[in-house]
């Protein structure tokens, strides 16, 4: 099969070639008209543009690379649409990268990201930040970081009020009187997992409450690992009022284990979420979570990286987004039942 050209399209379209190049490469100040018949040749002949070449002969690829750990929750895809909408705005493509969580995969791809066509990368909590970040600030390759932290404190970062949202959520069940409140920890490789257990920590210890170590069990983000630490939360000889786990996946199977128990959600026992994903206002009850801006936090991102690609000797930014406490229906007030019990 014989490979087109722009020689090819220009010929076919009757004008220069260095017009068809300025067209297929986005250039402005050609006209309409004769941008349209260029594109048109060019659909007609199949061509496929060669992103290398226009690489290495110092031209745009308009590609963002974007690691993510997979697609298999509401969290990650309302972050991706965020960036894709926002890049699709400034005629940018982006190529998607799953990691599911292995550290030698995520290491591989973002090298060969930083080694190949993309201008620029968006990872998505990685799980060995300072290294990724060394590496490519070495290279000067631009990327930003999204719901994680680099420790030097020398990236561009996209993250939320992960330790105030925490706060703010454990102090409302102490509020509806809940005093032994079960927590599920993120992963503690993030930023965010530590943070939101620090959050928890620090509102009880604000309204003098004791901090239970047997009330805090070992997550990891999944939902099965939600599900298991519920099972040890309920196993315990005095079961917690109430469960806060750090993010909507734990709480979904939390509240799978919840009810395999034969307790009801909220009657018997409340449940917080984290991160307000899509299913948390589907699921029955509704899920009470703090809402992380999940779909502007992906394109703030990408504005981010933009402006890192257009200006790479501009410093690193961390812009910090804040959480909202979203009341639904899984949390219950135990004050009425509380105060009925000290009267008998």
């Amino acid at each position: 099969m014989t490979k087109i050209t722009i020689f090819d399209i220009a010929k076919d379209s009757g004008v220069s070639y260095s017009t068809v190049s300025r067209v297929l490469n986005g250039f402005e100040f050609v006209k309409e008209s004769t941008r349209q018949r260029v594109l048109d040749s060019a659909n007609r002949l199949g061509y496929v543009a060669n992103l290398s070449a226009r690489s290495l002969a110092g031209g745009r690829s308009n590609i963002i690379g974007i690691v993510v750990p997979g697609l298999d929750n509401g969290y990650i895809g309302e972050i991706v649409r965020g960036v894709d909408e926002e890049l699709n705005r400034a005629s940018y493509d982006i190529m998607l990268y799953t990691t599911h969580r292995h550290q030698g995969r995520e290491s591989a791809y973002i090298q060969q990201i930083a080694n190949g066509l993309t201008e620029g990368v968006l990872i998505v909590v990685p799980l060995a930040t300072t290294e990724y970040a060394e590496a490519l600030r070495e290279q000067n390759f631009p990327y930003v970081l999204i719901d994680q932290a680099d420790a030097l404190d020398r990236s561009w970062i996209v993250d939320c009020t992960n330790f105030q949202g925490a706060y703010e959520a454990t102090e409302y069940l102490i509020q509806l009187g809940h005093q032994r409140i079960g927590f599920i920890t993120g992963l503690m490789q993030i930023a965010s997992a530590s943070e939101r257990l620090e959050g928890y920590k620090a509102a009880l210890r604000d309204n003098n409450l004791p901090c239970d170590e047997t009330l805090i069990v070992q997550g990891d983000y999944l939902q099965s690992s939600g599900y298991q630490a519920a099972q040890t939360l309920l196993a315990l000889p005095q079961r917690p009022t109430a469960i806060f786990a750090s993010n909507d996946l734990e709480a979904l199977g939390a509240m799978q284990a919840i009810r395999e128990h034969g307790l009801s959600i909220p009657d018997d026992i409340s449940l917080m979420g984290f991160d307000d994903i899509p299913q948390a206002s589907m699921t029955h009850p509704t899920l009470t979570t703090v809402r992380q801006p999940l779909d502007t936090m992906g394109r703030v991102a990408a504005r981010l990286l933009l402006e890192h690609i257009e200006n790479p000797q501009k410093q690193p930014r961390r812009v910090t987004m804040a959480t909202k406490l979203i009341v639904r229906d899984s949390c219950k007030s135990i004050l009425i039942h509380q105060n009925n019990a000290e009267r008998r």
